[in-house]
């Protein structure tokens, strides 16, 4: 396992994440916008009705007419703008980011097997991870050991001259 690919898909992945949510939240404050200006031509719709309702009890067929053909016009275009701020979004930058966001999770996944089968096998063979390190150990204990012993023999050898003239 290389912390450098696990940051760096890290990365990756929070970049795509962000970007797909840029993506949506620019699709939505447009749908908003344009649904909310679609209730406001649907309310002036809603009102030309009422007043066409009005005109008739009030007057004959001229002006009532014109209130509902206006009304229906209205409602007519609030249904075409719901219709366009209904739609997906452009395929194409949500398929890109979506595309890297799924590389990203299949490399991060890819390493945490690889972490997973480096504990399972010092798990199942604690040696093999110990013989690594044991073995530059060992040669430095013999090494010293050595040393040791001939500096001990040195010294020794310098103290029995002495010892056997006095």
């Amino acid at each position: 396992m290389n912390t450098e690919n696990v940051v760096k898909h890290l990365r990756a992945l929070w970049r795509t994440d962000r970007i797909i949510a840029d993506i949506r939240l620019c699709h939505l404050l447009v749908g908003l916008g344009l649904r909310a200006f679609a209730a406001l031509i649907a309310a002036f719709g809603l009102l030309m009705l009422e007043l066409s309702a009005y005109f008739a009890l009030v007057q004959i067929w001229s002006a009532i007419a014109a209130a509902a053909i206006l009304g229906a016009v209205n409602f007519a275009i609030a249904a075409a703008l719901f219709l366009i701020a209904g739609r997906a979004p452009s395929g194409r930058d949500i398929e890109l980011a979506s595309e890297i966001h799924d590389a990203s999770i299949e490399a991060l996944q890819l390493e945490a097997r690889a972490l997973q089968a480096q504990v399972s096998g010092a798990v199942h063979h604690p040696l093999s991870t110990i013989v690594p390190v044991l073995v530059p150990l060992i040669a430095i204990i013999v090494k010293n050991l050595r040393s040791t012993a001939k500096s001990s023999a040195k010294s020794s050898a310098a103290a029995s001259p002495g010892e056997a003239r006095s």
